[in-house]
């Protein structure tokens, strides 16, 4: 406000400067030539006119001028407050946008500090689920390669399915082949034996060793061949027979279960003949009493049944069955019970060669222990031998010390000093240790009261020649096992020189043995 009244004054200022000035300046040209011959009052007068038209033109510019100051003012008051107010807008706008400015500033931190959060703890949820990943990955892997083999099966069981049902139409074709061929006698019989065979062999018996096929048998009801003799322990025999009836156990095969109606009916109907077959078969088996023709056989046969279902249809509609065959020493075996039967009797085979092992080992070592006795005799003898043997080494190194080498000192004209380095044998003072075991000393005590005396050692001994010399006395040589004589230097014994010893001759057969 003071900036703009003193820009006014100036303004106004200059203004009246310039018309005062003009008028002086306008006066001065006019009146200038006429001043000089004018009466000073009125060129005074004149001016004093002139400077109240100035002093008015001065008054009116000053009023103008005050009047256009006060417009001037009021409109630039006017604009000065639509300036502020602007202003005060603007410094509104600005401190709201500084405001705005902070507070986004602010939220964008805190933006940025949630989102560094966030981030930390989707990184750390991450690394915690890193296995997870790592196991769906391999899920996601599993089940790819399920997804791909699923396809591949479905895709191969739907062959398979096309396999299956032309299995089953030829499984169809060939069951209705092999029912119609078991409807022969001969067909039966030779499916049945194969089948009995195949049970014998998976139970682990051998052919001709533990049972024989088609074995003759001859009865007081005639002449009779089961299709089977299985041996037991003890030369024992059971009879097996393989023969089965079929035509009505086929004919209701052919109908369902579950049927009702006629064909339920035809179905019980077919049944019953079975049964009622399966009775005739036992009477049959009964009246050729087969276990009359082996020796030592339990009395009663083996009806082989070749299929469960056959056996357990008939006992589901008859129960007494069983009890029916067994009063006519009839037992009914299907594959299952035979096999534990015929697994029985290879055990039991198994057992009879152990014990027959066992036997044979109790033998033998009973032999043994007569032979290790018959050896500690032996022993002993050669014990007596030895001792025998080590007395008479002794009494000859005696005999060679005390006479021998002394005799041979007194020889003329022998150096004495080699003679002593001559070796003197040792005199053996050890003996052989008996045998104390009680199994060898009563070996020894029962062959010292029944056997004849142990063998002794044989000692040759040769005579020296005589031989007469000045100072030398001739040894007195006398045969026998057992000689010596005691000399004046108090020499125990001696013996003659020996030229051989020898074991005797049956004392070393005896070691051989």
């Amino acid at each position: 406000m003071d900036l703009l009244s003193l820009f006014i004054g100036i303004v106004i200022g200059g203004v009246i400067g310039a018309l005062a000035l003009r008028l002086v300046l306008g006066r001065r040209s006019d009146g200038a030539p006429a001043e000089a011959g004018e009466d000073p009052a009125l060129v005074e007068a004149r001016h004093q006119a002139q400077i109240a038209e100035i002093r008015a033109v001065e008054a009116a510019a000053q009023a103008e001028l005050r009047a256009q100051e006060h417009e001037v003012r009021a409109r630039l008051q006017a604009e000065l407050a639509s300036t502020l107010a602007r202003v005060e807008g603007l410094e509104e706008q600005i401190g709201a946008a500084r405001t705005q400015y902070r507070e986004l500033v602010e939220q964008q931190r805190s933006d940025q500090a949630e989102r560094a959060e966030r981030e930390k703890r989707e990184s750390a949820v991450l690394q915690a689920l890193s296995p997870v990943r790592e196991t769906l990955q391999t899920m996601q892997t599993k089940v790819t390669e399920l997804e791909r083999q699923r396809s591949e099966q479905y895709g191969s069981l739907a062959e398979q399915l096309k396999q299956a049902q032309v299995s089953d139409e030829q499984l169809r074709t060939t069951t209705e082949s092999l029912a119609s061929a078991l409807r022969s006698n001969s067909t039966r019989g030779v499916w049945g034996e194969t089948q009995l065979r195949r049970v014998v062999e998976a139970a682990g018996l051998t052919n001709q060793v533990d049972f024989t096929m088609q074995h003759s048998i001859s009865t007081d009801a005639g002449n009779g061949r089961p299709d089977m003799v299985v041996r037991l322990p003890g030369s024992k025999a059971i009879p097996v027979d393989a023969k089965v009836p079929l035509e009505a156990y086929i004919e209701a095969s052919q109908i369902p279960v579950t049927a009702t109606g006629e064909e339920g009916a035809r179905r019980k109907q077919l049944i019953d003949k079975h049964v009622k077959a399966v009775r005739a078969h036992i009477d049959a088996l009964a009246k050729k009493t087969y276990w009359e023709g082996l020796d030592s056989s339990p009395e009663f046969v083996i009806a082989f049944i070749p299929s469960e279902s056959l056996l357990s249809s008939a006992l589901e509609a008859d129960p007494a069955l069983l009890d029916y065959a067994f009063g006519k020493r009839v037992a009914l075996a299907s594959p299952v019970n035979l096999w534990a039967v015929l697994k029985t009797v290879a055990f039991a085979w198994q057992q009879q060669a152990v014990s027959d092992e066992a036997k044979k080992l109790f033998d033998l070592g009973n032999t043994l222990y007569q032979r290790i006795g018959t050896l500690a005799g032996h022993a002993d003898g050669l014990r007596k031998a030895i001792a025998r043997t080590v007395d008479s080494y002794n009494k000859f190194a005696n005999s060679l010390e005390s006479r021998v080498l002394v005799t041979a000192r007194q020889f003329p004209g022998i150096d004495a000093t080699k003679i002593e380095l001559l070796a003197e044998p040792e005199v053996i003072h050890e003996q052989p240790r008996p045998l104390t075991a009680p199994e060898v000393t009563e070996s020894l005590v029962q062959g010292a009261e029944s056997s004849d005396p142990a063998p002794q050692l044989l000692l040759d001994a040769v005579e020296m020649p005589d031989a007469e010399a000045p100072g030398v006395e001739a040894p007195e040589a006398e045969q026998g096992a057992d000689r010596g004589h005691t000399s004046d230097a108090g020499a125990r014994s001696e013996l003659d020189e020996p030229s051989l010893l020898d074991l005797d001759p049956e004392i070393r057969s005896k070691i051989a043995d």
